[in-house]
């Protein structure tokens, strides 16, 4: 099932995720729904605050960053096909020299700004048979990791910019917020005129 995707501004995006337990209710299904919900925006990651959800819990496929023909091929192999869900995740260790990449989210549709994270990450988590497993990753897929996990901490990627930037972006925002914003999915807007 499609579910809507939040948008910037209401709370649930500035939680920290719940740790999931095996006994989750419905578990199996909200990971395959948001699948399903990412897909159908186009995104390369979606994490349960962005679908109402304050659970430590996001997906990933960075199938779509292969096709950048910018991209060595050694890279552009990586990242096709890279499909994982993370539960319960906890960062170990960001490491490398900050790089910055044009990172967008759908939460907050039609902004775009270079963000700056480390190349190299060691994270811990589970997949859904909730076996715990230590994994260092590199490149894009390490970023929409970062991107992701920072979702299940409460943090946007706008945190990450300038003041200046944020200023320029601000009424942006505040359209978001209010629902003035357009685009191919279903979103639920905080501050929406009868809602």
């Amino acid at each position: 099932m499609i579910l809507p995707i939040i948008g910037y501004g209401d709370p649930v995006l500035r939680k920290t995720g719940e740790v999931l337990s095996p006994e989750h209710p419905n578990l199996k299904e909200t990971i395959a729904n948001m699948y399903e919900t990412m897909y159908n925006a186009y995104g390369v990651g979606l994490a349960a605050p962005q679908v109402g959800l304050a659970l430590r819990l996001f997906v990933i496929d960075t199938t779509p960053f292969s096709d950048d023909e910018e991209l060595e091929d050694a890279e552009q192999k990586e990242l096709k096909g890279f499909k994982k869900t993370f539960i319960n995740a906890k960062m170990i260790q960001e490491e490398g020299e900050e790089w910055s990449f044009n990172e967008g989210c759908l939460s907050i549709p039609d902004v775009r700004e270079d963000v700056y994270r480390n190349p190299t990450i060691t994270i811990e988590y589970c997949e859904e048979d909730f076996v715990m497993k230590t994994e260092v990753f590199e490149g894009l897929i390490a970023r929409v990791i970062q991107h992701e996990y920072d979702h299940i901490e409460g943090i946007l990627f706008t945190d990450k910019i300038s003041s200046l930037k944020k200023r320029l972006i601000q009424k942006k925002l505040k359209n978001i917020l209010e629902g003035k914003t357009f685009q191919d999915y279903r979103m639920k807007f905080f501050a929406k005129k009868g809602r």
